[in-house]
């Protein structure tokens, strides 16, 4: 199974130029928050954080004993290298719970510099949309729309960011992308190992690291797949003319509209 494929080479595995240890994406310095961080890609991108020498990796997930189950194995992977981390259990479908999360890293003057927003609510397969339960519906809304909207929103007005750096969302880097086809505890409830080419963690891990750093700064509010190469991605010139001309290319909306902006709507 091979989703869209916008470069000529399309990725399984992570590769050279998005390797956490490219010294032009290195994280020192940082602290890194990683929602769904006890688990699968979440793990894997604690990992990758950690070899491009993130100063502080923070997991946060539901489950306390599976954190702290991660935590030892990250500690003992990398000691004695400079990463600190740490977990705090968090439900990211919970606004109180996103609330306590971030009065607590406030109160332990915790700058957030990254924000990887990994957590989410995957609904169980059925036959058709509206045989859906609309109660298990709403959690997956909770989560995936409310709760990544909380947690952005905390991260961009964080208080503790130094004078004269207090961020709006223009500011601030975004990048979303499809993480590919990983095998991961929840897929294996309904997929055995042997239905797909499954993708390597290490892909969309790595790849979050080079969407952090300045090399990804181009695309910035788009949407785009960790299968896609880097390199092919910004020497396309088709692609660079479609983003400096198209305010919607590589941004979820509707089939046939560029965008929709005020002056489109006759605004001020």
């Amino acid at each position: 199974m091979t989703f869209s494929k916008l470069t000529p080479t399309y990725h399984k595995d992570t590769y050279p130029s998005i390797s956490p240890t490219k010294a032009s994406l290195t994280q020192a310095g940082k602290t890194i928050l990683i929602t769904g961080g006890g688990g699968g890609i979440g793990f894997e991108t604690a990992r990758s954080f950690a070899k491009a020498s993130a100063s502080k990796v923070i997991i946060t997930g539901r489950r306390a004993g599976f954190l702290d189950e991660a935590l030892v194995e990250l500690r003992q992977e990398f000691q004695g290298r400079p990463t600190e981390f740490i977990a705090h259990q968090a439900d990211v479908g919970s606004d109180t719970s996103i609330t306590s999360l971030w009065e607590l890293l406030h109160s332990q003057n915790t700058l957030v510099h990254v924000l990887i927003l990994n957590a989410a609510h995957i609904h169980p397969l059925g036959p058709d949309t509206l045989s859906m339960d609309k109660t298990a519906l709403m959690e997956c809304f909770d989560t995936n729309v409310g709760g990544n909207f909380l947690m952005s929103a905390y991260f961009v007005k964080q208080i503790l960011r130094p004078t004269g750096l207090k961020l709006h969302l223009d500011d601030v880097q975004i990048i979303s992308f499809h993480p590919g086809i990983l095998y991961s505890e929840s897929v294996a409830t309904v997929f055995d190992r042997d239905t797909f080419a499954w993708d390597k963690f290490a892909l969309p891990a790595d790849f979050s690291v080079w969407a952090a750093s300045s090399e990804a700064s181009w695309l910035h509010g788009r949407f785009v797949w960790a299968h896609w190469d880097v390199d092919e991605l910004k020497s396309d010139d088709e692609v660079l003319r479609r983003l400096q001309e198209e305010n919607g290319y590589l941004k979820v909306g509707i089939q046939g509209f560029n965008a929709i902006t005020m002056e489109t709507l006759g605004g001020p």
